[in-house]
């Protein structure tokens, strides 16, 4: 498992240069001028190149690049262009909200995925496996954005049961462990936790549906094991490829949580990607997507971990 881990990890420094690297020309190549965040459209011209030389964007691509690199491995994610702050110290608040939203969100949708799915399975062609699917294709099908929209007229115009905007009271970022905070997470995770319910719950039925006509079901059954005692070897056999799919969607709540965070003004790495896009601040935009992909990168790491330590068929392989 060591050698395994070590090898992953060598691996992962590859992807994580060429991540770094399409993050920045993506970003480099797009319309607009970063200079126009910090002074205004009035500005002369050699107060332009001033600030531009300050910045080091007077320098080719390459070098820019370069010097990029060199300060992230470092640990300094440069200085945002708007605000003059820290980009890590408006990532890790950022951070922290979108996980924890993430979290949110996978819990209600793993947990719906996983029944809907283990009931869709268990009794294939019956009213309950069609009744799953239809949620499960509806899940996948509404967009996040109008979902959201739809649940702040319900239950924030209409019956006033739930706050629509921000992290906390009167639209703060602030968060605490309190039923008047936990009020603002869940229209946002329930919105963001609908994709991943209907992913997970199409996954989980047809792996178990295909594990229920195996060999080794048929002898349980032979044996005159209980439906109950079936099941539990089923979930056994199923439970390596579900992980890796709820991985892999935890994975995308992190990074795919831009319109749902700015529907709900969440103040979260969505959010803060938003900001950054119309403000053209690079520091923030770049920062922020290696960020993400690296915690992509890690957490498909750790699926594969837990994978082989669930699976004795991929230990031995």
């Amino acid at each position: 498992m060591l050698f395994y881990l070590i090898r992953r990890i060598i691996y992962a420094i590859p992807i994580a240069l060429a991540v770094g690297f399409v993050c920045f020309m993506l970003v480099q190549i797009a319309p607009g001028d970063p200079i126009n965040a910090i002074v205004p459209a009035d500005a002369p011209g050699d107060v332009v190149e001033q600030v531009r030389r300050d910045y080091g964007l007077d320098k080719p691509l390459p070098v820019q690049f370069g010097i990029w690199l060199s300060k992230v491995v470092q640990g300094d994610l440069g200085r945002s262009l708007a605000t003059g702050r820290s980009v890590w110290s408006d990532l890790s608040g950022a951070i922290q909200n979108t996980l924890m939203l993430a979290v949110a969100a996978s819990l209600i949708g793993f947990t719906l995925g996983c029944v809907l799915g283990g009931l869709a399975g268990t009794f294939r062609g019956s009213f309950i496996d069609r009744a799953a699917v239809s949620v499960a294709v509806a899940g996948v099908s509404v967009p996040h954005y109008w979902l959201g929209m739809v649940l702040v007229v319900i239950f924030s115009v209409q019956l006033n049961w739930l706050p629509a905007m921000g992290a906390g009271p009167g639209g703060s970022g602030d968060w605490a462990w309190d039923w008047e905070h936990v009020k603002h997470l869940v229209l946002p995770a329930v919105t963001l936790a609908v994709i991943p319910m209907g992913i997970v719950t199409r996954t989980v039925r047809g792996i178990i549906a295909e594990i229920m006509n195996q060999e080794f079901v048929t002898a349980l059954r032979g044996k005159g094991l209980t439906r109950g005692g079936i099941f539990l070897h089923v979930v056994k056999n199923a439970a390596p490829n579900a992980l890796a799919v709820m991985g892999l969607q935890l994975g995308y709540l992190m990074g795919g949580s831009i319109l749902v965070e700015t529907v709900f003004s969440w103040p979260g790495t969505g959010l803060l990607l938003n900001n950054a896009i119309f403000q053209r601040d690079l520091p923030v935009l770049q920062g922020t997507i290696l960020v993400l992909a690296m915690f992509f990168v890690a957490l498909n790491l750790a699926v594969d971990l837990v994978q082989t330590a669930l699976d004795p068929r991929i230990k031995r392989a």
